[in-house]
């Protein structure tokens, strides 16, 4: 039996909501600014599915994901439906000139172990990696708004 542990962090980003989300929708551009995808490829037959690779400390996981739920300029939530369980959502909030984007991530570990990982350094690890990924997130969208 399986725990889920989620995390979640935000950003504030001074570009528009409709550059954040054009480069998050962009699920294949991901790895630019997330440290742990090593790739996310979109099946062509059918664009809600995507392939990902995540590699860390000589660790490398890979799972499909599915899109379970897309509002333009507000959300993309998904889940997995092989290999590493898990599942999440991107959410974005209009300030105007600039956009909130929050990310929540939920994964499953197996029981005890899970909770005692997440409670020794696991959550630590992944919640301050998904906010260094946001702020690079951050920097990149900066950059693609002056191009």
């Amino acid at each position: 039996m399986s725990d889920w542990l989620e995390h979640s962090v935000q950003v504030e980003v001074d570009v528009p909501i409709e550059l954040a989300w054009s480069l998050w929708s962009d699920l294949e551009q991901m790895p630019r600014w997330m440290k742990w995808i090593d790739s996310v490829k979109v099946q062509e037959d059918n664009p809600d599915l995507s392939r990902w690779k995540l590699a860390t400390g000589g660790w490398t996981f890979s799972w499909q994901s599915r899109i379970v739920k897309i509002v333009p300029q507000q959300i993309i939530q998904w889940e997995s439906v092989d290999g590493l369980p898990n599942r999440g959502a991107i959410r974005f909030y209009d300030r105007g000139n600039s956009s909130i984007v929050k990310l929540s991530v939920s994964y499953a570990i197996p029981g005890i172990i899970g909770k005692l990982m997440d409670n020794l350094f696991l959550g630590r690890v992944v919640e301050s990696t998904i906010q260094a990924d946001l702020e690079r997130f951050k920097q990149y969208a900066l950059l693609q708004a002056k191009t």
